[in-house]
């Protein structure tokens, strides 16, 4: 799996079919590799308004319609009360979709607001707070699963976050069980790269809602990385999807981990 950024602006007649195609294999892909939907499953697609998440329902929509199981797709999104948010954008964006959705009224941009000192990262309060009530959501609606649109680049930055600045070698599992055992989560976009969504997004004009609580911090540990990434896409392509594909295939033995491996009775 490579990407390559694309000037749209280059291409007299982009083949949005071809970049669909290739979207939709690599979901196709995960989706299998990590059985993440079977038959009678009753999703919940997490919508924010940004570019992942319109892609990720777009691609899922489409793969409904294709595939030999019948699964349900339920849209959610939550509204975090973040001043100025453009309530009505999603909802009529669904409308016109004809996709089962619903909208979450819940003011955690004053909490965030409130315990965050200014200037502070607001982002790991923030997503707890979002995770609570998006597990709890599930649980209400009846889903089986809950789709998040992080792709290929937030697993490779949450990798090296972890490496960089907790100790700690772990990134974003494609699939998984939630600390409180009530939902299972999964990421389609996990092989899909950054560039690649965005462009299809451009392409099929989403209307974009861009996040004003998180999005303003220009010093966060994570817009480092990603910076860093970028630069490796330029100078040294192919390096990114490499260190995804090295997540897939783990050595334990040539690692030091002591629980993961049993070195002691080598």
């Amino acid at each position: 799996m490579r990407a390559r950024e694309v000037d749209c602006s280059a291409l007299v007649k982009p083949d949005l079919a071809k970049l669909e195609r290739k979207i939709r294999s690599s979901v196709g892909r995960a989706v299998s590799d990590f059985n993440m939907i079977e038959a009678g499953d009753r999703i919940m697609v997490c919508l924010s308004g940004g570019a992942d998440s319109y892609t990720l329902l777009d691609i899922l929509l489409r793969l409904q319609k294709a595939a030999p199981i019948e699964f349900e797709l339920v849209a959610v999104n939550l509204d975090q009360k973040q001043p100025g948010f453009p309530e009505q954008v999603l909802p009529e964006y669904l409308e016109s979709l004809g996709v089962e959705f619903r909208i979450v009224e819940e003011d955690t941009y004053s909490v965030v607001k409130r315990v965050i000192p200014e200037g502070k990262t607001t982002c790991s309060l923030c997503s707890r707070l979002r995770r609570g009530v998006l597990y709890n959501t599930a649980e209400e609606i009846g889903a089986s699963k809950i789709a998040l649109g992080h792709h290929a680049d937030d697993i490779v930055e949450t990798a090296f976050l972890n490496m960089f600045y907790n100790s700690r070698l772990k990134a974003m599992p494609a699939k998984l069980k939630s600390d409180d055992q009530r939902n299972v989560v999964i990421r389609p976009l996990a092989y899909v790269r950054e560039s690649l969504i965005k462009q299809y997004a451009s392409l099929r004009e989403y209307p974009i809602i861009p996040c004003n609580l998180c999005g303003s911090q220009p010093r966060l540990q994570r817009q480092a990385i990603k910076a860093m990434l970028q630069q490796w896409d330029k100078t040294q392509p192919g390096r990114v999807d490499n260190i995804l594909k090295s997540l897939c295939q783990v050595t334990a033995s040539h690692l030091l981990d002591r629980e993961l491996f049993d070195f002691e009775n080598l």
